[in-house]
């Protein structure tokens, strides 16, 4: 479903501690409880998944760019957006300002790989993208225009749903412009208490203000995991 703003539907959904934080590796969990984010992911059927640079290059890319690569920058007339052939059926997106990311396929886990960067991203990156069969679109120049780049998700992916995944940054991100609908969020029955450790939301920058939230839902799940959803209040309680 697309919101009347046209642009996909976003659903937070995360995995957190009690405490908040996100790094799971060395969580005392089951097997079971591990699988419940993807069970419940799965309840949404959802079009695609969306997260930052780092997540992706932690989990899903081959790797990244060195500085020096990163550097070369483009400075001419607009460029079109690239949506590679075939048909797909959910995408996985990546929030990469600057084309970090090093891409050797445009699959990742059987869900295809569009890359969301500015326009100041190299020519020779994009032909290296294209060449390898991954989307991209582009939307801001100097930083990524968040909401411009959801209503090309929309308009030119056809996504109605979107997964947002992570890390604490891009949901920050997100949370702060105002383009988050729901946070759909399993507690596990896990103190973290690691200093550092990324939390749900990690916004920067000045004039930061707490988001009031809606209880839409709450479900205790296989072994003490819990699950809450909440709607996100917009602006004057819209």
């Amino acid at each position: 479903m697309t919101t009347s703003e046209g642009r996909p539907r976003v659903i937070c959904h995360m995995m957190a501690s009690l405490d908040g934080r996100i790094v799971t590796e060395e969580w005392p969990l089951s097997a079971d409880e591990r699988r419940e984010y993807e069970q419940l992911h799965a309840t949404y059927g959802s079009d695609g998944w969306l997260c930052g640079r780092i997540t992706m290059e932690q989990h899903f890319a081959a790797g990244a760019r060195t500085d020096a690569d990163v550097a070369r920058t483009y400075d001419g007339p607009p460029r079109e957006d690239f949506v590679a052939p075939g048909e797909h059926d959910s995408y996985a997106i990546a929030v990469d300002p600057r084309g970090k990311l090093v891409w050797e396929s445009g699959d990742a886990g059987g869900d295809h790989v569009v890359a969301v960067l500015t326009e100041r991203v190299s020519d020779d990156y994009l032909a290296t993208l294209r060449a390898r069969g991954v989307s991209y679109l582009l939307a801001g120049r100097d930083d990524v225009d968040l909401p411009r780049a959801l209503e090309k998700i929309g308009a030119r992916l056809g996504v109605r749903t979107l997964m947002l995944e992570g890390g604490g940054g891009i949901n920050g991100s997100l949370l702060r412009a105002g383009l988050v609908d729901e946070i759909s969020l399993l507690v596990a029955p896990v103190v973290d208490g690691r200093v550092g450790t990324p939390a749900l939301f990690d916004i920067e920058g000045d004039g930061v203000a707490p988001h009031r939230l809606t209880l839409a839902h709450v479900d205790r799940r296989g072994d003490d995991v819990l699950w809450l959803r909440y709607r996100v209040e917009r602006a004057g309680g819209a």
